[in-house]
């Protein structure tokens, strides 16, 4: 990872699993965390795009997960991080699009999460989730 010390890159990770589950539980707005995502370092974006892919890779979504969050990301259904992320099965290369689909990318991949881990939240972990990040404060910026 070039340009980025492994103590920065950990420290941007966290900073994103805060960000983008506060995202996802609706205690930031998507634009809030976009602005968060922007105002990072080229190396920082794609160490967050590489994060957010992960996190929607575990939170298993489906296809039409995918749709629903991209319409509610903003994004054109026909941008490359659109389509990418309703393809069965999906593609996470996002950190490899040029730095000009990094944006398009973070709103798709945070959107489809979005949609996802609140699925997840609602079934398998309704009432019993051990999950910190399922488990946020109400209000930003603190993780348990």
């Amino acid at each position: 990872m070039s340009g980025i010390s492994s103590e920065d890159g950990r420290a941007v990770r966290r900073e994103a699993e805060r960000v983008v589950n506060e995202v996802a539980q609706g205690l930031r707005t998507l634009d809030d965390g976009t602005a968060w995502f922007s105002a990072l370092s080229p190396v920082g974006r794609e160490t967050v795009l590489r994060e957010v892919a992960g996190y929607a890779m575990q939170a298993h979504i489906t296809a039409a997960d995918g749709r629903e969050g991209v319409a509610r990301s903003g994004v054109k259904p026909r941008a490359n991080p659109s389509v990418m992320i309703c393809m069965d099965p999906p593609r996470y290369g996002f950190a490899g699009l040029p730095a000009d689909e990094h944006v398009k990318a973070f709103r798709v991949l945070v959107s489809v999460f979005s949609v996802a881990d609140t699925r997840r939240r609602l079934t398998y972990c309704k009432g019993t989730c051990g999950h910190a990040w399922h488990n946020l404060p109400t209000s930003p910026g603190e993780m348990p």
